[in-house]
């Protein structure tokens, strides 16, 4: 058996989107749009069939929360005063339609999300844009799922009350 190596560089495009509400409302809001992912309905069920249906009530907004972690309480003692939140939003039901063509798409799925307040005390929605990190798969079928995220991510930005970047647009 002979290793193989590849190297892929890839463009990313981080969005930084301004919410309208203060970093703990804004907070608040996001993680019931985006709400926690019930894994142990998901490890009971007996079919991906279930699996599809129970992600449409457990995703309403097409995202569900798989990790959650306080940025701010694991800097206490430091310098460092930001209010964030760090997050690993997606849906395993929507990222199966690629990793059944290549298995390193979970690399970027579930997608990083940073929620913070920058200096001036505005809060932030920070993440890298789904269809630039799919597209560096070279597989139309994985690229039509990024564009797809692209979509559920302009929704979700609409509903936190953000304004559209530009390149979500024609999402």
């Amino acid at each position: 058996m002979t290793a193989h190596t590849t190297t892929v560089d890839h463009p990313a495009r981080r969005l930084v989107v301004a919410l309208p509400q203060p970093y703990d409302a804004a907070r608040e809001q996001y993680e019931s749009l985006v709400p926690e992912v019930d894994q142990t309905r998901f490890f009971q069920l007996a079919s991906w069939d279930a699996a599809l249906e129970l992600a449409e009530i457990n995703a309403p907004h097409g995202f569900m929360r798989y990790h959650r972690s306080d940025i701010a309480g694991l800097m206490v003692g430091s310098s460092s005063f930001w209010k964030a939140t760090q997050y690993l939003m997606g849906n395993h039901t929507i990222a199966e339609r690629m990793f059944r063509h290549d298995p390193s798409v979970m690399l970027h799925a579930p997608l990083r999300t940073l929620l913070y307040a920058d200096p001036d005390g505005d809060t932030k929605l920070a993440v890298d844009q789904p269809s630039l990190l799919f597209a560096s798969y070279h597989d139309e079928r994985i690229s039509d799922v990024g564009r797809e995220l692209d979509g559920l991510l302009a929704q979700l930005i609409s509903l936190l009350g953000g304004a559209m970047p530009p390149q979500l647009a024609t999402a």
